[in-house]
């Protein structure tokens, strides 16, 4: 008599098939997830900024001028195009003699306010700063021993110690340079460091490189032209999909089939 069950290899060809199939279904998810995450998050801080500019800028925008005046729906990015206008105009304005003599009559009259002209100065400071040294400034990474000797993080190279800080700590022979270490998963925040030029290992990635190292907290490395091949390892291999559970099935279910 029979009992009506299934054959063991029958079984084992049903699971097998499940087994694959749950396996195309989290590949297929997973690389959906890693074309789709990007772009959402790219378009949604993108958007995040436009309107945040534009908040600032359409309510000084006379009704006249705005379009969300004659059209029925909200145009997005106006502000932002305004804004980028104005601020070209005011450096076009400041270029010649009459903005000059603007400018300097509205610097002092800032001089005048205790607390709004040193606000003023140190903003105007980090900016001329930071602008007239884009081209040579945070465009090399390094290695740095931090917080103690053995443990390694990513700096930023800024420039050369300058001032009395340099002053005080530059040795003959032996400069300081001054260096941004970037936090994780934020790289927009971190310390300065004034460091030996000596204990900084330079590094031939790129600062957008670095940075992507930074926010993925080591997960995307950048490649090295330097990394050297498994030499016991096989190129012509394929890569394991399936791991060796799903191996040992697909082999049990090939060697059962009737």
């Amino acid at each position: 008599m029979t009992d009506g069950a299934e054959p063991p290899e029958r079984t084992l060809a049903e699971e097998a098939r499940r087994s694959r199939g749950m396996l195309r279904f989290r590949n297929y998810f997973l690389t959906g997830l890693v074309i789709a995450a990007p772009l959402f998050l790219t378009v949604y801080i993108t958007w995040g900024f436009i309107v945040w500019i534009d908040s600032w800028v359409t309510p000084f925008i006379p009704a006249a001028y705005s379009p969300d005046t004659y059209l029925p729906f909200t145009v997005p990015g106006f502000g932002l195009v305004v804004a980028i206008v104005c601020i070209t105009l005011l450096g076009f304005l400041t270029a010649n003699l009459v903005g000059r003599t603007a400018l300097s009559w509205g610097e002092s009259l800032l001089d005048r306010m205790p607390v709004v002209r040193n606000l003023y100065r140190g903003l105007k400071q980090i900016f001329e700063t930071v602008l007239s040294n884009r081209a040579k400034s945070f465009q090399t990474v390094g290695l740095i021993e931090y917080p103690r000797k053995g443990l390694w993080a990513i700096v930023f190279i800024a420039t050369g110690t300058k001032g009395e800080v340099g002053h005080r700590l530059d040795k003959e022979g032996d400069p300081m340079v001054s260096v941004f270490l970037p936090t994780t998963p934020n790289p927009t925040s971190g310390f300065l460091l004034f460091v030996r030029e000596a204990d900084v290992v330079r590094l031939d990635m790129s600062v957008e490189e670095a940075a992507k190292l930074v926010i993925s907290a080591g997960l995307v490395s950048p490649k090295f032209n330097g990394d050297e091949e498994d030499p016991e390892a096989s190129p012509s291999e394929p890569p394991d999909r399936l791991g060796e559970a799903g191996r040992q099935v697909g082999a049990d279910a090939t060697f059962n089939r009737p």
